[in-house]
C-alpha cells in the first residue's frame, strides 16, 4: 500500500477521499486553485499545492501541473475523483508515465468507454443490449440530420466525449435539431475538448438505472446492486436511491449480469458504473460506463455497509476484492439528495454568493451523512459545478428513508445563496415520487407544465406571526440577551407596527397579496409578544430557548411557542443587499427573509426592457444580436455558460438595438449590463 496519496479533485468528493484516505493512515495531498484557496479540502489535507487561476481550464484540468504537484510533496498515488480528470485516458497515462499509482481503470479501458459511440460499439459485441442510434464519423449537419430522421423523434443529440448530461440535447421535432447540434457541439467542445456528436432515440417515460461493478486485477469482477437516478433536471441527477423501487428480482439479475459482462470485456480494473435506460415495460439497455466512482456512490455504501473509497484505494495497490459476490449483502433503503446552488423556481439557474450560514451538525446527529465541501464565510464561484453538499439517510424501507431525508433537509438549512433544499423536500414527498413513477424528463416536462412544485412557497400565517415577534424582540435580541423566559423590548414602546416584505417570495401575481403584510406586536408583561393583522386573529408567540453567539451570524436554532404549540425553527440575521440586517427564517425547508418596508422603493429591484442584465456570473458563449438590428420579444441576444449550464437571456420587448457591451469569451458578473434596446414605439 501507497503512503501518500494526492487527490486531483476539489469540493465535496475531495473531502470524502480524504476521510477515507486518513482512517486508513495514508497522507493526502490536497490541490487547489486560486479560487479555492481557503476551500474545505484545503485545510483538511496534510499537505496542499496551488495548481493555477480559478479557471478550471488552467488549474484542475491541467494535467502537467497535477503531475508536479505529486512529484513536489512524494505523493506515490493519484486519485482523481469525479469529474474533471477523472475519465481522462491522458491524465492516467501521464500519472502511470510519471510512476504515480492511478486510482481507477486503465489509460485503454478509459478512452474506450470515454467515446460513447465507441462503447456502444464494444457493449453490441458483448452481448449487452444498447438503445438504437447513430454512432457514425459524418459529423456534418447534413449527415446528422439525415440519420435523425431515419431514427424518428424523439430524440437526443449527445457528446461522444460527454457526462454529467453536458453536451446533451433533447429534441422532439425537426425544427429543433439545427439549433440542437450547434449548442451540443459547442458545449462539448468547451468542457471536453471534442465536439464529436452522436444521435440516441429516446426512450419515453424511460427510468435511468445504473450498477455499481468493481473489478481487481487478479481477474475477480462484483456488482454491488443497482441505483435508481431517474429523478433528473436538464439530464442531471437531482435524486440517488438504492435499490430501485421499480427494479424487480429478475431485472436485477439481468442488469447485474450484463453489468459484470461489461467489466469483464473490457478487462476492466477498480470501480465503474454501468448506467442503462430502462423502458415502461422493463426492458433495459446499455447507455454508457462511467470509469470512475460516481456522485451518487453514498447510497450503494450505506445499503452494503462497505467503504467504496477503500475498496479503490486497495485494489489500486494491487489487492485483491475484499468480497467475493455471494459475500455481499444488502440491507434497507438509501437516498442521496443533492444539494444544488440553483434557483428551481427560476428554471434552476445557478447561483453565486457567500455562504452564510451551514452548520449540517443536527441532521448529522439524528443520523444522515452530510458530504459537503463548504464552509460558512467561502463563496460559491461561478467557475465550478453547483452541487455543494450531499444529504444521505439510510432507512429500513423507503417509506422510512423519504422521512428520514426530509428531517435532514429541515435540519441543514443553508444561508446566503438561493439553493434547492425547499425543492428537494418537496420533490421526495410528490407522489410521483413517492409511486415510484418518475421518468427523466418528468422534471423538466413540469416546468412546461406549471407544475406547483415548482413555484416558490409562501411564508404561511405563522411564519409571518413570528417574523414580527422577533423584529418586535429585535431591538434587544439578538444583540443582546435578556434570558430565557421572554423577551424584552429596549424602550418603553410597547406595541407598534411592522410593516414588513418577504423579500424570498417573487413579486409576481399570484403571490404579491402575500409579499407585504402589517402587524401590530404588543410586548404583554409575561413577556409574550401579541401579533395581530388588520381583520386577523390575535396570536401569541413566545421564546422560550434560545442561544446567542458571540460573533456574527446573528441568531440560531430557537424554540418558540405560538398559540400555545412549540417548535424549534432557525432565525438568523444577516446583512441585507440594500443595507441594514433582514431576518431569514427557515421554517419545514424553505427560507423566507423578512425586512422592515423601506418608505423609498428601491428601483433596482425591477426590470427595465432596455436593459438585458446577465442573469449570473460566468463566460459569454454566443452574442447574436448587433447594434442597429431590430429584435422581436423573447428573442435569443446573448448565452452565458456558468456552473456546467448554458443560458440564454431573451428580448423582454420588441425593439431596435442600440448598443452591444460584451463579445463571446467575455467573462460577466451576475446583473452586467450585456445590451440595451431602444423599445419605443
Amino acid at each position: 500500500m501507497f503512503e501518500k496519496l494526492l487527490i486531483a479533485n476539489r469540493g465535496e468528493i475531495a473531502c470524502r477521499v480524504i476521510r477515507t484516505a486518513r482512517r486508513m493512515g495514508l497522507r493526502t495531498v490536497a490541490v487547489y486553485s486560486a479560487a479555492d484557496a481557503q476551500a474545505p479540502h484545503v485545510a483538511q489535507a496534510d499537505e496542499a499545492v496551488c495548481i493555477g487561476p480559478a479557471a478550471a481550464s488552467a488549474s484542475y484540468l491541467n494535467i502537467d501541473a497535477i503531475v508536479q504537484a505529486a512529484r513536489q510533496t512524494g505523493a506515490q498515488a493519484v486519485h482523481p475523483g469525479y469529474g474533471f480528470l477523472s475519465e481522462n485516458a491522458d491524465f492516467a497515462q501521464a500519472c502511470l508515465d510519471a510512476g504515480l499509482v492511478f486510482v481507477g481503470p486503465t489509460p485503454d479501458a478509459i478512452r474506450v468507454m470515454g467515446d460513447k459511440a465507441g462503447a456502444k460499439r464494444v457493449m453490441r459485441e458483448a452481448g449487452v443490449p444498447t438503445v438504437p442510434g447513430y454512432l457514425g464519423d459524418h459529423q456534418d449537419d447534413a449527415a446528422l440530420q439525415a440519420e435523425a430522421l431515419r431514427l424518428g423523434w424523439p430524440l437526443l443529440v449527445k457528446a461522444v466525449a460527454g457526462g454529467g448530461g453536458r453536451g446533451m440535447r433533447l429534441v422532439r421535432q425537426a425544427d429543433e435539431l439545427p439549433q440542437a447540434l450547434a449548442s451540443a457541439r459547442r458545449e462539448a467542445q468547451s468542457a471536453f475538448g471534442d465536439g464529436t456528436l452522436m444521435l440516441e432515440r429516446l426512450v419515453e417515460h424511460g427510468r435511468h438505472i445504473e450498477v455499481q461493478v468493481f473489478a481487481d486485477a487478479h481477474g475477480h469482477v462484483v456488482h454491488l446492486g443497482e441505483r435508481d437516478c431517474t429523478a433528473q433536471r436538464r439530464r442531471q441527477k437531482v435524486i440517488e436511491e438504492s435499490p430501485s423501487p421499480i427494479v424487480t428480482p429478475e431485472l436485477r439479475a439481468a442488469l447485474g449480469r450484463d453489468a459484470v459482462l461489461a467489466a469483464q470485456a473490457l478487462g476492466y480494473l477498480g470501480a465503474g458504473t454501468i448506467e442503462y435506460i430502462v423502458d415502461p415495460q422493463g426492458q433495459h439497455c446499455f447507455l454508457e460506463m462511467n470509469t470512475r466512482l460516481q456522485v451518487e456512490h453514498p447510497v450503494t455504501e450505506l445499503v452494503t455497509g462497505l467503504d467504496l473509497v477503500e475498496w479503490q484505494l486497495r485494489v489500486a495497490a494491487g489487492e485483491p476484492l475484499p468480497l467475493s459476490q455471494a459475500q455481499l449483502r444488502f440491507e434497507g433503503h438509501a437516498i442521496e439528495a443533492r444539494l444544488y446552488a440553483e434557483d428551481p423556481y427560476q428554471g434552476f439557474a445557478p447561483q453565486t454568493g457567500t455562504v452564510q450560514w451551514w452548520r449540517p451538525q443536527t441532521a448529522v446527529a439524528a443520523g444522515a451523512r452530510i458530504d459537503d465541501g463548504i464552509l460558512e464565510g467561502g463563496s460559491v464561484s461561478p467557475h465550478y459545478d453547483p452541487m455543494v453538499a450531499k444529504l444521505i439517510v439510510h432507512g429500513r424501507d423507503r417509506d422510512d428513508a423519504i422521512r428520514q431525508l426530509v428531517a435532514a433537509i429541515d435540519r441543514s438549512p443553508l444561508l446566503g445563496l438561493r439553493h434547492n433544499g425547499r425543492f428537494l423536500r418537496d420533490l421526495v414527498r410528490h407522489p410521483s415520487f413517492t409511486a415510484g413513477q418518475m421518468t427523466t424528463t418528468l422534471i423538466d416536462q413540469w416546468v412546461s407544465d406549471g407544475e406547483p412544485l415548482l413555484q416558490p412557497t409562501p411564508p404561511g400565517d405563522d411564519a409571518w406571526a413570528i417574523a414580527a415577534a422577533l423584529m418586535a424582540a429585535g431591538r434587544t435580541w439578538p444583540h443582546q440577551a435578556r434570558g430565557l423566559g421572554g423577551l424584552l423590548l429596549a424602550d418603553s414602546v410597547r406595541s407598534r407596527d411592522w410593516p414588513l416584505q418577504c423579500t424570498s417570495v417573487p413579486t409576481g401575481a399570484s403571490h404579491r397579496s402575500d409579499a407585504t403584510r402589517t402587524l401590530r406586536t404588543t410586548l404583554q408583561r409575561n413577556g409574550e409578544v401579541s401579533v395581530a393583522a388588520a381583520g386577523g386573529p390575535t396570536r401569541t408567540v413566545a421564546l422560550l430557548r434560545h442561544a446567542l453567539p458571540a460573533t456574527p451570524p446573528l441568531g440560531g436554532w430557537l424554540s418558540v411557542r405560538l398559540d400555545g404549540v412549540q417548535r424549534d425553527l432557525l432565525a438568523v440575521w444577516l446583512p441585507a443587499p440594500q443595507g441594514g440586517t433582514s431576518l431569514h427564517l427557515v421554517v419545514d425547508g424553505a427560507t423566507h427573509v423578512f425586512e422592515p418596508v423601506s418608505p423609498w422603493p428601491d428601483a433596482s429591484t425591477g426590470t427595465d426592457p432596455r436593459r438585458a442584465l446577465a442573469p449570473v456570473a460566468g463566460t459569454v458563449t454566443q452574442v447574436l444580436v448587433q447594434p442597429g438590428q431590430a429584435v422581436a420579444a423573447d428573442q435569443p441576444l446573448v448565452a452565458i455558460e456558468a456552473m456546467k449550464m448554458e443560458m440564454w437571456l431573451h428580448a423582454q420587448a420588441a425593439g431596435t438595438v442600440s448598443a452591444v457591451h460584451t463579445q463571446p469569451g467575455a467573462q460577466v458578473q451576475a446583473r452586467a449590463l450585456l445590451v440595451e434596446l431602444d423599445t419605443a414605439p
